[in-house]
């Protein structure tokens, strides 16, 4: 019989499964299987947000869900919940959430860890029995990484309240197509509301996407908050013409300018060591001939800092490289924002349970501020939120050699089920 925390009590529960323990090989080969969906000859993924890739792996993750006898829902943008009653049907659920959308050139772990772990915990309560006083919900949230609609982590971003319904379903891609029409084109099209309803809590489980943790040999990294992002698209306008007949003197060169203001921004990255943090990752030159003067440069920038103020040092240092370059070459630099996201600090009480599942499974820890921005960014300004972080090697990701142990999955996995637990008991 399953057992029932209402029955027994809290204290029970948490006593009682001390010992309970994920399914590492079951966990690596549903991160192996899934490997199959995107996969580049490189061993990679190219899985973008609602491509055919991205709507197989979900059809996949649905009916994996379902046949662990979870209920899937599906909101106006695709967000997917599989959700596992609990004993109370009154106590919102305690959400697991990540994604499973990768960049064009991708690795197998980012994002989709933190689902399939979550998807291996209700199976692991499924076959030992245990019922949860609050729901779990394992959530994919949709077009995290940003790679194919504008911004990152959009869709969690309008369950948040950070962004409205129709701004996300108005976003395009490159070649002009919407998310609206990638949801109905993909079959993701859902109708619940986006939002507005309670979570106990949020639970992400991720590989840190850095070498710290691998560097200094810890096993889990206790997630305390993630640095502030900003981003920014930059054109900057000069004057084409003939690259044999127009003297060095008298050009308004755009791509010179560029290429002087992408040294600013490398040094403005520098300017506070191990902490700030910038990156040029997109860089167009027009109109494309060897031999004629570029006319236009399109750029993106982002600057990193786990601090507000720290952030606005950064983007005035910038602005002021880019007015001081404009004025010295006769060009045109237009600064448009495109997102920003604040830094967060995560929830004591979701932390502290990280911590002590952490501590309690014999797995060496450090608590660490992520550099990269995740869906529990948004999540946090809802719901108590926190993150479990597992190395990578070398600490590559957004990389199609992105790589961990499965080992690794398999600590993180026990961290995260551990922790869930010690929060349905606790709350």
């Amino acid at each position: 019989m399953p057992h029932n925390a209402a029955a027994t009590g809290t204290a029970a529960l948490s006593a009682n499964f001390a010992n309970l323990r994920v399914d590492g090989p079951r966990l690596w080969s549903s991160l192996m299987e899934t490997a199959a969906f995107g996969r580049t000859l490189k061993g990679g993924l190219c899985r973008l947000a609602l491509s055919p890739e991205d709507a197989a792996v979900r059809r996949w993750f649905v009916e994996a869900c379902e046949s662990s006898g979870c209920t899937v829902t599906i909101d106006q943008l695709g967000n997917i919940f599989a959700r596992r009653a609990g004993s109370d049907p009154d106590l919102p659920p305690i959400a697991i959430g990540s994604h499973l959308d990768t960049q064009p050139t991708g690795g197998r772990f980012d994002g989709i860890l933190g689902v399939l772990a979550g998807l291996e915990v209700l199976r692991t309560l499924e076959h030992a029995g245990v019922v949860t006083r609050h729901p779990l919900e394992v959530v994919n949230w949709t077009n995290e990484e940003g790679a194919r609609f504008a911004p990152a982590m959009l869709c969690a971003g309008v369950f948040a309240g950070a962004f409205d319904l129709d701004y996300a379903l108005s976003r395009e891609d490159k070649n002009g197509v919407t998310l609206a029409r990638a949801l109905a084109e993909s079959g993701f099209d859902g109708t619940a509301p986006v939002g507005g309803r309670p979570l106990a809590a949020h639970f992400e489980l991720h590989i840190e996407q850095g070498p710290v943790l691998e560097a200094e040999g810890r096993e889990i990294g206790v997630v305390s908050g993630v640095q502030g992002i900003r981003w920014f698209d930059v054109e900057i306008s000069g004057l084409a013409c003939h690259a044999g007949t127009m003297p060095m003197k008298l050009r308004r060169d755009a791509l010179q300018a560029a290429a002087r203001l992408a040294v600013a921004v490398d040094e403005i990255g520098c300017s506070d060591p191990d902490t700030s943090l910038s990156t040029i990752g997109i860089f167009e030159a027009y109109p494309g001939s060897r031999n004629t003067v570029p006319e236009t440069i399109r750029m993106s920038v982002d600057l990193r800092h786990p601090r507000a103020e720290g952030l606005d040092r950064l983007e005035a240092a910038f602005h002021a490289a880019a007015e001081q370059i404009a004025a010295a070459l006769k060009v045109m630099i237009e600064i448009k924002p495109v997102w920003s996201s604040p830094p967060v600090v995560f929830d004591p009480r979701v932390v502290d349970a990280i911590a002590a599942a952490t501590e309690a499974l014999g797995y060496s820890r450090r608590s660490i501020v992520s550099g990269a921005g995740h869906d529990s960014v948004y999540i946090s300004r809802v719901a108590p939120t926190g993150m479990i972080f597992v190395p990578c090697e070398n600490g590559i990701s957004h990389n199609e050699a992105e790589n961990i142990m499965p080992i690794e999955a398999e600590r993180g996995a026990n961290v995260l089920l551990q922790a869930v637990l010690q929060f349905d008991s606790a709350t």
